[in-house]
Formats: C-alpha cells, structure tokens, sequence
C-alpha cells in the first residue's frame, strides 16, 4: 500500500512536538503542502526546519485567529485545503485531583484546547471542502475518551470524549458532501512532557502493570499514531466514515 499526497494541502494542528510534529513531517514526506501550527513558537520552528512544512504560531483557542489562518491556507492552496487533522489538544499543564478542586478556568481550558478547537478549526474548513465535494478531517482523540482516563483528569476524559462524539456527528452531517470524519484514539504514547512526567510518576511496578495490560507489551510511539492517521486520509480509506480506531497495541 503506497499512500502518498502529492499536490494535496494538510493542515496539521498543535503541530510544535509529539504525535502533531510525527504527523506534519509523514504527510511532508508523502508529497504533501503541510501547514502546521501550535502556540510554542520555538517548537513549531523546530518542526519547520523538517522540510515542506509552512509553521504558523496560532492559539487554536482563539477562535478569530483560526478562522483568519484558514482562509490563509485556502487562498495559498488556491481552494480548499485536502486534509484537516485536528491535533492540538492536551492536559493543559493539569494533574489529576478530586473534582471539588477543579476551578471554572481548569476545566474550560481543557474544554477549549481540545474539544472547542477541533470544531472550530474544522468549522473554518468545511464550507470549501463542501464547495468542492471532497475532502479528509482527523480528529487526534484518545483512549481517554473511550474508557477511564489514566490521566485522572475529569476534563480532558470528557473532553476526549466529545471529540468521538464529535467525530460521528460531523460524518453525518459531511458525508454527503464526500467528506469523511474520523477519529485516531491513542493509547499511551511518550510523546510529550506531560506524558513523560506521568510516566515516570507511576514508578517501576506501575509501569510493569500498564504494560502487562498491552497486548502487544510496549508503549506506542508518535509513528504509530501516524499511520492511523495516513490511512484514514488516503483514498484507501474512501469509505471508512465516523468510526474512531483504537491505536493503542491491544487491550
């Protein structure tokens, strides 16, 4: 199965290290126009500097500014973009803690990074990609969002959540415009500080049992995510619509 995206225009979100940087540089190297953005200026420049990759410093929270860095991706495309994936999202800084402890603020972050962003910026790509019958949205979920979030962390479980929930209703609403929408639910990937720190906040023997409860015994890595994510942008994936596809070794 050769996938390549020669001639196509990709925009990746939150796109500065981990899955999002992994994903920009796959569908650079298959040929296509990617445009990344993330609000680390100076993580972003370091995935710039991979090749074929135009970076733009963006808080995909504010909502304006999205729909502005879209128009701008569609107008240097010469139309509608080919590919949206919706990568930008996280814990916000955040650890798990009883819920009376969890201010309005913490959670709403959580909320806007994840889950509002991936309707916004997919809002600001729909009408051309309907114009034109065609087009591919991958939202980055997690397994969080299908079972107990390991994290602890109420918000982002819901929010992760919303995103599948997310993912099935826009199929609905796109498919007959010949747009597809799904979602990659990751397992426990080290791709990323917060991960790391969780990581190693589990210690030897919790580390032991996470893995004894993996299949396949090994953690994902941002590659693997990026696969997922290739298959379900190509044709190959034609007619696979709102399903969201576990990537996360075998549970």
């Amino acid at each position: 199965m050769n996938i390549r995206f020669d001639g196509q225009s990709v925009i990746v979100t939150g796109a500065g290290h981990g899955i999002g940087r992994a994903i920009a540089r796959g569908f650079a190297l298959r040929g296509a126009r990617v445009f990344a953005c993330d609000v680390n200026a100076e993580a972003l420049a370091e995935t710039a500097r991979l090749g074929g990759i135009a970076a733009s410093v963006l808080d995909v929270t504010d909502r304006p500014s999205v729909r502005a860095w879209v128009a701008a991706v569609e107008a240097e495309s010469g139309g509608a973009v080919d590919v949206v994936v919706n990568n930008a999202g996280g814990v916000c800084g955040q650890s798990g803690r009883p819920i009376e402890s969890v201010s309005d603020e913490d959670w709403d972050a959580i909320l806007r990074v994840n889950l509002t962003a991936a309707f916004a910026v997919t809002q600001a790509a729909a009408p051309a990609m309907k114009a034109r019958r065609r087009g591919r949205i991958v939202i980055i979920s997690s397994g969080a969002g299908l079972g107990v979030s390991k994290t602890g962390i109420q918000a982002y479980a819901a929010a992760k959540a919303g995103q599948i929930g997310l993912t099935r209703q826009l199929a609905h609403e796109l498919g007959p415009f010949g747009i597809t929408v799904n979602s990659v639910a990751p397992g426990f990937v080290l791709s990323n500080p917060s991960t790391r720190r969780q990581w190693a906040a589990y210690g030897e023997a919790g580390q032991r049992a996470l893995l004894a409860g993996i299949a396949l015994r090994r953690l994902g890595t941002p590659e693997d995510m990026v696969h997922a994510v290739l298959f379900l942008a190509s044709d190959f994936a034609a007619y696979i619509n709102g399903q969201t596809l576990s990537v996360d070794g075998g549970k």
